[in-house]
């Protein structure tokens, strides 16, 4: 497998952990607007053309999961604002155009100096 985006968290807001406890992660890059740093994983975003599809893994922290769905629009988001929206339910069809949607049930534990990467 060959990595097709990689990133470090540099900070998790404080609501970050609720959605977190339900099976969502929300990722923007550190540009983001900062209304937006309460509730998100702020991480050093790079540009990249590789598309997220499913039966790509999403490694966190070591943690593998499989993508199982990506909405029309999350890579485009992740491509131009290092936004992503990772739900942890295993659906093929995602709820909303910019999520992605993984397997796995609980969302991992992520701290500043997380690794994330996505491998396919």
């Amino acid at each position: 497998m060959t990595v097709k985006y990689e990133t470090t968290v540099t900070s998790v807001g404080s609501m970050a952990v609720e959605f977190a406890a339900e099976g969502i992660l929300v990722f923007f890059g550190t540009d983001a607007p900062e209304e937006l740093h309460d509730f998100a994983i702020l991480h050093e975003h790079t540009p990249n053309d590789d598309d997220v599809v499913s039966g790509d893994i999403l490694e966190i922290g070591g943690v593998e999961f499989t993508v199982t769905g990506v909405g029309d629009v999350a890579n485009d988001n992740l491509r131009n604002l290092g936004h992503l929206v990772v739900k942890f339910n295993g659906l093929t069809e995602t709820e909303l155009p910019g999520e992605v949607s993984v397997t796995g049930g609980t969302a991992p534990g992520i701290e500043p100096g997380t690794l994330i990467r996505i491998k396919g």
